[in-house]
């Protein structure tokens, strides 16, 4: 049990052992979403089939495709 000092403060024991900051989360990102996919890769029309480099910084869904203006994906 903890004593109390003459303030009426609690001393000692108050360290305790948490779950971290979202260690061992099995590759989750922030907020618990999916990760990154990271600067390399290509961005894909689901409906065409055009692909082209991802470009850094910019995810592909905010891309639209070149050939018929879907917005593209993440390949």
């Amino acid at each position: 049990m903890t004593e109390s000092n003459r303030s009426g403060k609690r001393i000692g024991g108050g360290q305790r052992q948490g779950a971290g900051m979202g260690r061992g989360r099995g590759g989750q990102g922030r907020m618990g979403g999916p990760r990154a996919a990271g600067p390399v890769g290509n961005c894909l029309c689901p409906q065409c089939g055009h692909r082209e480099a991802h470009e850094r910084g910019v995810p592909c869904i905010k891309t639209k495709c070149p050939e018929c203006g879907a917005a593209m994906i993440r390949e």
